[in-house]
């Protein structure tokens, strides 16, 4: 798969996981498409941190409005009744626990539920953003990133960049399946059928444990 194969497998999977009535974060990077991919009769209010809950998929290439962007800074749009604020009230409704599912990136997670997505020592660090404040006050928290990094893991047994926070993650979604973090680890519990159960633990440095009730990964 390419990239852009890539991303659509994830981002695809990841809507899946939101329900009718939710609020929902989603960080830069590969959950910020995931508006695109909602099944029709869905209906959430995608919440963006720098002060927009209401947003809608990406703006089409002509319709760019500088008004209308998400925290990545990625033109969107905005569904009828949707609502802009400052950044305190933004992460009032996060911090206050409003929020129902985060969806982030990760540089790397580990089988602890330790994530570490905002700095790797000696680059430029564009700052942390709100990433701390959404992985404690969502109630569910979604992993959404390629399995490896220039073929190195990182779903790891134990993080070695900076932590963003300890064991808060729920859900790992990569291109080669779907992982719940458990109190016995990480349970592989859907496979990509392009892929078989020992390549994606070949990929994975943590242990992965097969659920009894694996399934294809649903689309």
């Amino acid at each position: 798969m390419d990239k852009n194969q890539i991303r659509e497998v994830i981002a695809k999977r990841a809507a899946l996981e939101l329900h009718d009535g939710y609020v929902v974060n989603l960080g830069i990077g590969i959950p910020s498409i995931i508006p695109n991919y909602l099944k029709p009769g869905i209906n959430v209010l995608i919440q963006s941190e720098n002060g927009l809950i209401g947003m809608g998929p990406d703006a089409k290439e002509g319709q760019e409005d500088a008004e209308w962007v998400n925290a990545g800074g990625g033109y969107i749009t905005a569904n009828p009744g949707a609502a802009t604020f400052d950044s305190a009230t933004s992460f009032g409704i996060i911090r206050g626990g409003h929020v129902d599912a985060s969806i982030l990136g990760a540089l790397q997670v580990d089988e602890n539920g330790d994530l570490a997505n905002w700095m790797i020592p000696g680059k430029k660090v564009p700052g942390m953003g709100g990433a701390m404040d959404l992985l404690v006050g969502a109630k569910k928290v979604i992993l959404t990133m390629e399995h490896t990094a220039k073929g190195n893991p990182k779903i790891l047994h134990k993080c070695n960049l900076p932590l963003t926070a300890k064991g808060q993650v729920n859900m790992i979604i990569t291109e080669m399946g779907v992982m719940e973090i458990t109190k016995e680890g990480i349970v592989l519990t859907e496979l990509n059928p392009e892929f078989t159960v020992e390549q994606v633990q070949q990929a994975t440095e943590a242990t992965l444990i097969i659920s009894k009730d694996l399934k294809p990964m649903q689309q």
